[in-house]
């Protein structure tokens, strides 16, 4: 399953200039988002709980009264009072202790995925508000030529070289601009709430997005083996681990008890009696032991421990199958992104020279201001798909940053 591809190299976010650094805010992120503290104090309780298995059980006391005083050769029993403490098979207390321990170890792990993802979610937050900026940067600039074009026009209509029309038809693509950049603001207000909250803050505060985001063209080197590594599948190794303790400590557990006690039963003198026992105590030390006679239950959990790793296993390998497949197919969506900002960046510039050859006839007397209108509805769209390539190809990067890094 393991293969080696050459793909586009990714730019770590963490190496972002002239914006607000990606990295300060995905530590903000990391320190104040309430899901990793929420997984934090989840670890913490069970942690703790190694201190509350490993105690003896109860220490059990007990007090009798003598109704009906039975007689003794050395008097009457008056009251009874007795003491008993059961200790666990050798081993018992520790093997508790690692088991929970194994079961702690396993919820450290959703600190570690809730973090990785926390940081992805974060980065693809940061990106779709870059998007959205520079959008609304393409439209203002579309916007702009329009106005130039419109420019134009009126002269042409002074001249009579184009009608009233042509003016018309450019207002109105101007207002269409106008209202996709309005509803582009209400759009990035949206996400930058989203953001904020990733981070625990108030949803108004400004976020200063980086200018421009290039593709880079160096390639880099990523193999599938930093997959096995992945949190989400030690969680599985932990679990099984945790599973292997469970069953160290039902054979703990099916050992006998062994328990000790001391029985003490107040005598009265008898009257009108003289000897040198009359009227003595009675102290009775004592040892039990349980034994698990009928042990079917600890057979039981032998049996479902047993299949309970054969579950896990069986867990492990279908979430390597699909970290796998998220993985492949992160790195061919990375790699289309970058074919298509280079289909977008060729049509960009062809779109550009048929601008250059419109204003040129313009020149001559002879613009057409429908083609004006067409070409540059098309420049608007290579260059709203150019963002969107760029986007898609870092999006991509935070999936492969999540299953690799």
């Amino acid at each position: 399953m393991k293969y080696i591809i050459f793909i586009i190299s990714s730019v770590l976010v963490f190496n972002v200039v002239n914006a607000q650094e990606l990295e300060s805010l995905v530590d903000v992120a990391l320190e104040n988002n309430p899901a990793i503290q929420k997984f934090e104090l989840q670890h913490a309780i069970a942690s703790e709980k190694v201190n509350e298995i490993n105690v003896l059980p109860n220490t059990e006391f007990g007090v009798g009264y003598f109704v009906s005083e039975p007689e003794t050769r050395t008097g009457a029993q008056r009251f009874k009072v007795s003491a008993k403490q059961m200790l666990p098979w050798f081993g018992s207390i520790t093997a508790r202790e690692n088991y929970v321990s194994s079961l702690a170890d396993a919820k450290y792990e959703d600190i570690v995925i809730a973090k990785r993802k926390l940081i992805a979610s974060v980065s693809q937050s940061y990106y779709k508000l870059y998007t959205i900026r520079a959008k609304q940067e393409v439209l203002v600039e579309n916007i702009e030529l329009l106005k130039t074009y419109e420019t134009l026009a009126l002269t042409s209509v002074e001249v009579g070289k184009a009608s009233a029309v042509d003016v018309l038809r450019l207002q109105m693509r101007q207002n269409e601009l106008e209202q996709l950049k309005q509803v582009l603001e209400q759009n990035y207000m949206a996400e930058q709430t989203a953001f904020n909250k990733l981070l625990n803050r108030e949803k108004g505060i400004a976020i200063n997005v980086i200018k421009e985001l290039r593709i880079p063209l160096e390639s880099d080197l990523i193999t599938t083996e930093k997959l096995e590594l992945h949190p989400e599948l030690i969680k599985y190794d932990k679990l099984y681990q945790s599973v292997e303790q469970s069953e160290l400590l039902n054979q703990k557990e099916s050992s006998p008890m062994v328990g000790f006690g001391l029985d003490y039963v107040a005598v009265s003198e008898r009257p009108n009696m003289s000897f040198s026992d009359n009227g003595k105590d009675i102290v009775m030390p004592m040892v039990s032991l349980s034994i698990p006679i009928f042990n079917k239950k600890y057979k039981s959990r032998t049996k479902q421990n047993e299949l309970k790793q054969q579950e896990i296993t069986s867990q492990k390998r279908e979430r390597l199958n699909k970290l796998e497949t998220l993985f492949d197919k992160a790195i061919n969506d990375r790699i289309a992104s970058k074919i298509s900002y280079d289909t977008q960046a060729k049509n960009l510039k062809q779109a550009k020279d048929a601008e250059d050859i419109l204003i040129r006839s313009y020149e001559t007397g002879t613009i057409d201001f429908n083609d004006v209108l067409d070409i540059q509805e098309l420049q608007l769209k290579f260059q709203m798909n150019q963002i969107e390539s760029v986007k898609n190809y870092y999006v991509q990067s935070t999936i492969i940053n999540y299953l690799t890094n």
